[in-house]
């Protein structure tokens, strides 16, 4: 290598330019004057580890499959296209699967309690043998499903000439009895030939060519949790899953739906001295031994499985020391944190609370690498929102897949992607509609500001009380709680009410 070559190697790159974002394609939208049913709002989005399939749960308990099919069409992966320097130009698409009931609503009787439906989260396991495999939990009960394309099979080969049968219908009876038999007389639809038949002729059954989904539960984790499941996480061992409520994280083996081990338990031994609950939890995406849990106090514990049976010190503890003087009646409401993701590489860590995103480096606890602001705006208003309860709505958040640009949901359908890369000033407000740049108003773009010496930022949104990030006036009864980023493509899924939306860069 020349010199002229090593000065061009160690320039620098700046921060990738902005994405432009497009709309792709809706699941279920609305016509104009239809009513929206309670039980198809959409409370869960996942992609599986692919990319290739999408699974979304709704309040009705149900859980809706998606495929990709614009990779199909070309005949290979995309991945294996990209190798052979096949001209790829379509944007990711999906088509509907399949879809299933997972969960009904139920009764506690011991503690005179409903327990509704609605999915709270889905999880992709490992693919086996061309099945698909995800869990599924609602407020007290995960279950663990199977979904297979099993060829259809059809009985052939009667004794019986079809032809011959009379088209008139008969009551027929439990396994195959039939009212005939019962006055002893043979069927009118048939013939006994004089001397019987020469012999008997077994029905055969063929499998046809057709195939149709089956979605089976193999397995149901019950009665483990005495509060709502607010998470559940996949280990990149691909035998194990957490489970976590208010106060517990429970370790479960996928193949035993009998046990489970707490590992975290946060209950006090009397309840009048409890702080904080646990919101949010997950593994790790590549080291079995560890996971992260977050706090209704604004803060994330990192445990390492190794140190004990039960996780009650944590490895690492990150949390952001509040400016002395701006104590509120809802400092600790907004601190709390509704989301954590960890990023593909499992170094950084993405937070969500009411007010902002932050991105923390897990090497580094003395506070986040970057904090974007969402709902800024929304700060005098903050009665208001507790008065309605929107205070305590749960925002989701996601990264893609190069941990390059991070993406949350805030009210009137609108949801915000920022750019994370050192130097980026990238801070993009979309509406969940098929014309997402609709609410888009152009600002001249803030420069980040440091604020150590370290590459911690804040970028802010707009400020102005009372109105969104776009000048705005908003809405909080539509909101957009929940969406996914791809993990090989600028896409992201997100839900507003019953309907799915799709986008791409």
């Amino acid at each position: 290598m020349n010199g002229g070559d090593e000065v061009a190697a160690a320039t620098p790159a700046g921060p990738p330019p902005p994405l432009e974002w497009k709309f792709s394609q809706v699941f279920g939208e609305r016509t104009a004057g239809e009513e929206l049913q309670e039980v198809d709002i959409i409370s869960a989005i996942e992609f599986d580890k692919t990319g290739d399939h999408l699974a979304t749960g709704d309040r009705g308990g149900r859980v809706v499959l998606f495929e990709r099919t614009d990779t199909k069409d070309h005949g290979g992966s995309r991945r294996d296209l990209e190798r052979m320097d096949y001209p790829i130009t379509r944007h990711p698409e999906f088509r509907y699967k399949t879809e299933f009931q997972s969960h009904e609503p139920e009764f506690d009787y011991l503690k005179s309690l409903e327990i509704e439906e609605k999915i709270n989260k889905i999880r992709w396991c490992q693919t086996a043998n061309g099945a698909l495999f995800l869990l599924s939990t609602n407020d007290k009960t995960i279950k663990f499903w199977k979904v297979q394309e099993k060829k259809v099979k059809k009985i052939s080969e009667m004794n019986v000439d079809p032809s011959k049968a009379s088209s008139a219908p008969k009551p027929y009876l439990a396994n195959g009895g039939c009212t005939d038999r019962l006055n002893n007389s043979p069927g009118n639809d048939f013939s006994i030939p004089a001397g019987g038949f020469p012999s008997l002729r077994l029905p055969v059954v063929v499998t046809s060519a057709e195939t149709s989904l089956v979605a089976r539960c193999r397995r149901v984790y019950a009665h483990a949790h005495d509060y709502h499941i607010n998470s559940i996480s996949n280990n990149s061992d691909g035998e194990t899953f957490i489970s976590a409520d208010d106060l517990r994280i429970n370790l479960w083996n996928l193949e035993i739906s009998n046990q489970s081990f707490n590992i975290v338990d946060v209950k006090p031994a009397n309840m009048e001295d409890l702080t904080e609950v646990i919101t949010s939890a997950e593994f790790h995406p590549n080291q079995c031994n560890m996971l992260a849990y977050s706090s209704s106090k604004g803060s994330i514990r990192l445990i390492d499985l190794r140190q004990s049976a039960l996780c009650d010190s944590h490895a690492k503890l990150f949390e952001e020391q509040e400016a002395p003087g701006s104590r509120s009646f809802f400092t600790e409401i907004i601190a709390s944190i509704s989301d954590i993701k960890f990023a593909k590489d499992g170094r950084y860590l993405l937070s969500r609370d009411y007010m902002t995103l932050k991105l923390w480096d897990i090497n580094m606890d003395s506070g986040p690498v970057s904090t974007f602001q969402v709902h800024e705006y929304l700060r005098p208003k903050l009665c208001d929102l507790y008065e309605n309860d929107s205070i305590f709505d749960k925002f989701e958040c996601c990264l893609s897949g190069d941990g390059s640009r991070v993406a949350t949901g805030s009210y009137s359908n609108l949801f915000r992607v920022f750019g994370c890369s050192p130097g980026s000033t990238e801070t993009t407000t979309l509406e969940a509609s098929k014309n997402p740049m609709r609410r888009q108003v152009q600002t001249p773009s803030r420069p980040s500001r440091s604020l150590t010496t370290l590459t911690r930022v804040v970028r802010r949104g707009a400020e102005s009380p009372g109105v969104d990030a776009n000048g705005n006036s908003f809405d909080s009864a539509t909101k957009l709680l929940h969406l996914a980023w791809h993990p090989t493509e600028n896409s992201i899924a997100c839900a507003a009410a019953n309907s799915l939306y799709m986008y791409y860069a």
